[in-house]
């Protein structure tokens, strides 16, 4: 793209402004929000840096950026949950304040983070409402009834009365949705919405969100999926180490040129998936049953086989079982019947790991490497600096009373350089991260212990474009040296294009285990949301 198709893209905020016959200015009417040279510092590192950006009235916006870039802080100025330490926010043409999420909703502004704010014994009804300022008591079937209202205008499914601990993760998305359209909200900001969505759920939200759009509403969203931002937005700004780069029209733009305005130099969006060589058996799964302590089985009869020199992809919506298989196989989680047999490759013999410890599991080369929503919550010390966590997984081995701190030392430099960690330092405590440079943390640290089996498990959960195509080479690089990976993901076209089988979870059961070459995107989203009736059906039919 040359520079003058750049600069014809490109919108700049002053556009918004028309001078009038007496030299003042009016604001254009279709400009919803402004920012003006905002900036947001923490300490000595800059978060923003004179950021100007304009959203208009009846438009979907995407904000792309890194890692790190400044996304959610620049967000989070304008729904309230941070104040700007320089700049203007111009709401309909004035300049206003917003020092709360109560002032945002004054000014019609609502937020969807990616971790719903619901109350799980509460119905859908009561969450809507819960924290509206109304005379006397609330009277449900008013509220319900206008919910109704919002939901049938808009094109929602929602049944006011259900429980949010009763709720799918598109039904809880919804509702949070709602909560900020009751509350008269006109520019509505989400974060990441369809992280833990299947592909039929993200075009039933994104048509939601087209119509609320031609209603006049703008539409801010954050996400990490080029894909999605092309086929959704209307104009795209990008924000590059907390500065604003520009502003594109989707429909004159393509990926590698987003990417480039994104990192400032160009990469390759391409997954060298190789095919696989000396395909050995090493992790043989059996018949796996696992009830939670209130008794509800979250494993029912699992059955599979993860190879050396392949990566065994895992789709499934998110609660479907697939953190407690892989703790079960890392010994963390408790198993009501079934085996797990490990080849080792060293010894040649099989080894069933149910009867092992975490650690001695471990010691075998089975690594886990899982990132929860609390990415400080397993594998890493968050007071702990990025050395001391290198040395977690290798201080019992010390054979004195002085630690050995230069390998750990070396390893975290390695780690820091090869992934671009942004830190100060390597002595900088993990909890002083951000959630992407975490995930790189621990997943640098569980390859660097060369495992024979590597449980991935959303391992670009949060992470930009840069950052993720580093860690799926990682992996590839892993199945190429003969490690048997097991990858969890939640982006079914990395997953396809990634992978070399997929296992498709739902409720528990094995709903399906494909050729991720062959197998179609559509395909696998309707597995996911395969039922166990529907299981039972095609058996009966089968042995008919």
């Amino acid at each position: 793209m040359s520079d003058t198709d750049k600069a014809e893209k490109i919108s700049p905020p002053c556009l918004s402004f028309l001078t009038n016959q007496n030299g003042g200015k009016t604001v254009e009417n279709n400009v919803a929000l402004e920012l003006r040279n905002v900036c947001k510092y923490f300490g000595e590192v800059i978060a923003n840096k004179n950021v100007d950006l304009t959203v208009r009235k009846g438009e979907i916006l995407a904000i792309l950026g890194e890692n790190g870039s400044g996304k959610t802080t620049l967000m989070n100025m304008i729904s309230g949950i941070y104040f700007p330490d320089e700049g203007e926010i111009i709401i309909d043409g004035e300049p206003v304040v917003i020092r709360s999420p109560k002032d945002a909703f004054r000014y019609k502004i609502g937020m969807i983070h990616q971790h719903f704010k619901l109350v799980d014994v509460f119905s859908a009804g009561e969450n809507i409402v819960l924290g509206n300022s109304e005379d006397g008591k609330f009277r449900m079937k008013e509220v319900n009834a206008r919910v109704m209202e919002i939901a049938e205008k808009y094109g929602f499914h929602v049944d006011v009365k259900k429980k949010i601990y009763e709720m799918s993760v598109s039904e809880k998305q919804t509702v949070e949705i709602i909560k900020v359209l009751y509350r008269g909200a006109d520019i509505l900001i989400l974060d990441e919405p369809t992280a833990v969505l299947t592909p039929q759920e993200t075009e039933r939200l994104f048509a939601v969100l087209r119509r609320m759009r031609d209603d006049g509403k703008s539409i801010i969203i954050i996400t990490h999926k080029l894909h999605e931002v092309l086929s959704l937005s209307d104009r795209v700004s990008v924000l590059r180490k907390g500065e604003y780069i520009a502003t594109v029209e989707t429909a004159n733009t393509t990926e590698s040129e987003l990417t480039e305005m994104m990192v400032g130099k160009k990469i390759s969006l391409n997954i060298d998936r190789s095919e696989p060589k000396d395909v050995q058996e090493r992790l043989v799964v059996s018949a796996l049953n696992c009830n939670t302590r209130e008794g509800v089985k979250v494993l029912d009869n699992v059955s599979f086989t993860a190879r050396a020199g392949e990566i065994l992809g895992i789709a499934g919506i998110a609660g479907s079982g697939q953190r407690e298989l892989l703790e079960a196989i890392a010994g963390l989680q408790h198993l009501e019947s079934g085996e797990i047999i490990y080849h080792d490759p060293k010894t040649g013999e099989a080894v069933n790991l149910r009867d092992k410890t975490p650690l001695q599991i471990r010691e075998l080369g089975v690594r886990l490497s899982f990132v929860p929503e609390d990415r400080l919550g397993m594998g890493l010390v968050g007071n702990m600096d990025i050395v001391d966590n290198m040395m977690l997984r290798s201080y019992r081995k010390g054979k004195s009373a002085f630690l050995d701190r230069k390998n750990p030392q070396d390893l975290a430099d390695r780690i820091i350089e090869e992934l671009e960690v942004v830190t100060p330092g390597s002595h900088t405590p993990v909890r002083r991260l951000s959630g992407g440079n975490v995930q790189k943390v621990l997943v640098g640290r569980e390859i660097s212990l060369a495992p024979t089996v590597l449980m991935a498990a959303y391992p670009v959960r949060g992470l930009d474009i840069n950052s993720s195509y580093t860690i799926y080479n990682l992996l590839n690089s892993q199945k190429e040296n003969g490690v048997a990976v097991i990858f969890v993901g939640e982006d079914l076209d990395v997953l396809l294009e990634l992978c070399d089988r997929i296992l498709v979870i739902g409720g528990g059961k094995i709903t399906g285990i494909v050729d991720a070459r062959t197998i179609t995107k559509e395909e696998v989203g309707l597995l996911m949301t395969k039922t166990s009736s529907m299981n039972e059906e095609k058996e009966a039919e089968d042995h008919a």
